[in-house]
């Protein structure tokens, strides 16, 4: 792909909005098809768990309710290149999941639950196109910020494997091509991970890497076990530049709120970005079956703003959200479009689309700060000296 300046965008009819937030999706994205699972002989096989479905619902809701019209809808864009590629992973790598997925059976990328069916190079290569190219409309002021949903996810890819239901690290390459692309204008990037589980595969990638802030917010060793600890803080050269906060199970709104308040915000004005990136995974929220974190939509409401707002007074407002996991079919478009109504900036009642999990969810017990999930948020603030 390597740069690609073609301004197919189709733009929303209402001049209502002043901000300009374009969307990448493409039905091809659906098509990824993991093998489905059965583990024991007395398991019956169950649907993999990284399906089509929230993904295809979350687009959906924003169809049906109109919040679609409000896009600038990003098309013509490619796939990436292998070159493209290459600026995180190995060709060893590229050329496993390429031949691999040329198979009728297609294949697996860690001989474990990252599963895939034929022409899943063909697709993982255009879920980093779309990151790329969303990036890129955000650099040429086509857009002020983007969400791209995409399939697959991709921040526990490592730079010579596919895990955790990924296969391409998305988000890691369209922050490698920023900064080659625009080595006078990005200089440093900053890449917030609100996803459930620790971004491995990102965090390897930049570790020994002072341009590039990385922040992670999961809860305490879900997937992968034993990743994401607090004092990962970066290699020799970066030391500070990588931010684990392992929360506890059940953490809430109270707890994520004072992760924001006493790490995110701090942090990203500390480090001074001059662009954001969002690993945007939604399996936090309380009915998540691969979580035991209680958020709700108006969570994730929240903290795409508190980015927004720290994109605005950093980066000139250069942000793009990059879908990663959720697997709540029924909670999944909720949050997600939480999140992208916080881009478009819109606050008022009759606005934005009612949660009907709402009350239910924020009256569970628990929501507000607990000590114990205090203790590990000063303890980070404490090591980061923030």
């Amino acid at each position: 792909m390597s740069q690609n300046h073609a301004s197919d965008v189709t733009i929303a009819t209402s001049s209502d909005y002043s901000r300009k937030v374009g969307y990448i999706f493409e039905e091809r994205y659906m098509w990824h098809d993991p093998w489905i699972i059965s583990w024991s002989p007395l398991l019956q096989p169950f649907q993999h768990w990284e399906h089509a479905e929230t993904k295809r619902r979350l687009h959906n809701l924003l169809v049906v309710s109109k919040l679609y019209d409000k896009l600038v809808h990003l098309k013509g864009f490619k796939s990436a290149s292998k070159s493209d590629i290459e600026l995180v992973h190995t060709s060893r790598h590229i050329e496993d999941i390429q031949l691999r997925s040329s198979r009728m059976e297609g294949g697996t990328a860690d001989e474990s639950t990252t599963t895939f069916s034929q022409y899943a190079y063909e697709i993982a290569s255009l879920a980093v196109g779309g990151a790329m190219h969303a990036v890129e409309k955000v650099m040429q002021k086509e857009v002020d910020c983007a969400y791209v949903l995409c399939r697959p996810p991709g921040h526990h890819a490592i730079t010579d494997a596919g895990m955790g239901f990924c296969l391409f690290n998305n988000i890691a390459i369209a922050a490698k091509y920023l900064l080659k692309i625009y080595p006078e204008t990005i200089q440093k990037i900053a890449i917030v991970d609100y996803d459930v589980h620790h971004g491995n595969g990102t965090e390897e990638i930049f570790y020994n890497d002072p341009n590039v802030l990385f922040i992670s917010i999961h809860q305490d060793s879900n997937f992968p076990i034993n990743s994401g600890h607090i004092h990962d803080i970066g290699g020799n050269d970066a030391e500070g530049f990588n931010i684990n906060i392992p929360l506890p199970p059940g953490s809430g709104s109270g707890a994520y709120q004072y992760v924001f308040e006493k790490v995110v915000t701090p942090a990203l004005h500390s480090f001074q970005p001059d662009f954001i990136l969002v690993s945007s995974g939604f399996d936090a929220s309380y009915a998540d079956p691969l979580s035991a974190m209680i958020l709700s939509s108006d969570d994730f409401r929240f903290m795409a703003s508190s980015l927004i707002q720290s994109s605005n007074e950093l980066c000139h407002g250069r942000i793009v959200f990059m879908h990663e996991g959720g697997y709540s079919e029924s909670y999944v478009p909720f949050c997600g479009a939480a999140v992208i109504e916080a881009m478009l900036g819109l606050e008022d009642k009759e606005d934005i689309i009612q949660d009907p999990f709402l009350t239910e969810v924020t009256g569970w017990g628990g929501q507000g700060l607990q000590g114990h999930q205090k203790d590990v948020v000063d303890q980070v603030a404490q090591l980061q000296y923030l």
